[in-house]
């Protein structure tokens, strides 16, 4: 119980895992790529003086409402483009499973699924993480409206782990969600760079495409591998 629960300690993993991950990283590119003279960084700094309490609560309140209103947007638009591509072609007499799987959504998730299949993932795993590109906060929304998690969770969201815990891989009774890939889904975002924001921030900072296509590529594919080891190692175990 307290903060001492599953939950926290996963999330506490999570961040550390990154924190670890990022300084490795810096000595390495330190090292190789970005080897020489450190050039010096002087700026300025005003005195600093404690804020007042309004002055805290204004700001984030101003911020906080800046987030939801362009992830809201976000999150909507994007809802809506997945609700789409799973519902075109409509075939009325279809049942649900096989609407989906003739779906754009999902003949474009066949195609995928070979790639993501050594993760654990299914096609649908793979279309939520494609269309979490913009922002990682994107991949729930995706695989609500896919999983239909529309109803209202109760007070521990068993309702929206148990349609979860019944998903299975298509044609087979094999499920899709167990310990290994639940970890192999969060190590992976714990370490992509699923974020159009900070890929933009990085653009204007360097002035360049270079270093945004080099971030984006080297943490997806460290990502990828972290979260196929993940994988196969927790099945291993598991097995």
């Amino acid at each position: 119980g307290g903060l001492l629960n599953l939950q926290g300690l996963t999330l506490a993993g999570l961040y550390l895992l990154g924190i670890v991950t990022a300084m490795i990283f810096a000595t390495v590119f330190k090292r190789t790529l970005l080897r020489g003279r450190t050039p010096p960084f002087v700026m300025e700094l005003p005195s600093y003086k404690w804020p007042s309490p309004r002055t805290v609560f204004m700001r984030m309140a101003e911020r906080g409402w800046m987030f939801l209103r362009c992830a809201g947007t976000l999150i909507l638009l994007v809802s809506i483009l997945v609700w789409a591509a799973l519902y075109f072609p409509h075939d009325p007499n279809a049942t649900h499973q096989e609407q989906q799987r003739n779906s754009y959504l999902g003949q474009a998730g066949r195609v995928i699924e070979p790639a993501v299949k050594p993760l654990g993932w299914d096609w649908r795993i793979g279309c939520a993480v494609i269309a979490s590109l913009p922002a990682r906060e994107l991949v729930v929304a995706t695989m609500g409206v896919m999983y239909h998690l529309e109803d209202k969770p109760g007070p521990d969201d068993r309702r929206w782990s148990e349609k979860l815990r019944q998903a299975t891989w298509d044609g087979t009774d094999r499920p899709v969600y167990n310990v290994p890939v639940a970890l192999s889904i969060m190590v992976f975002f714990a370490l992509c760079a699923q974020c159009a924001a900070t890929l933009a921030v990085i653009r204007r900072e360097t002035n360049s495409w270079r270093w945004p296509a080099f971030t984006f590529s080297y943490m997806t594919a460290l990502a990828y591998a972290a979260a196929f080891v993940t994988y196969q190692v927790g099945t291993w175990f598991a097995g």
